[in-house]
């Protein structure tokens, strides 16, 4: 079931993700600071991803208040190691943006699958 689960998160993150890191490539391309992109883009990706990862990746068959309030509290933890890494890969070590935030996709995808998983849709079925 674990597996199953895994590669449908996979599957709505993938979705979610290249679209958005596209949006994200384009915008900093016509000259938005990076860290700033991913503060305006971030939370109507994850918002638009709650349905798919609710109902699809977890099967959650809590309540949507509850829920959604720990996946935006997830969220948040995701969004600052996100802006974080890319203030220290970025801004203070000097690796270009691009790479940093798609190695970011990854990393904080690990993160956010443990924490959907064991806090914000726990004991769910599927």
């Amino acid at each position: 079931a674990d597996l199953f689960q895994l590669v449908r998160y996979g599957v709505v993150g993938l979705l979610s993700n290249m679209a958005g890191y596209l949006v994200y490539l384009l915008v900093t391309w016509l000259g938005v600071d990076p860290k700033i992109t991913v503060t305006l883009f971030y939370p109507l990706g994850a918002t638009i991803a709650y349905y798919g990862h609710a109902r699809y990746s977890f099967a959650y068959q809590g309540g949507h208040l509850s829920g959604f309030a720990r996946y935006v509290i997830t969220h948040v933890c995701g969004y600052l190691l996100n802006v974080g890494s890319l203030y220290l890969f970025v801004d203070i070590i000097g690796y270009p943006h691009q790479l940093v935030q798609f190695v970011n996709i990854f990393a904080v995808a690990v993160f956010l699958f443990l924490a959907f998983k064991y806090f914000a849709f726990p004991n769910q079925r599927g």
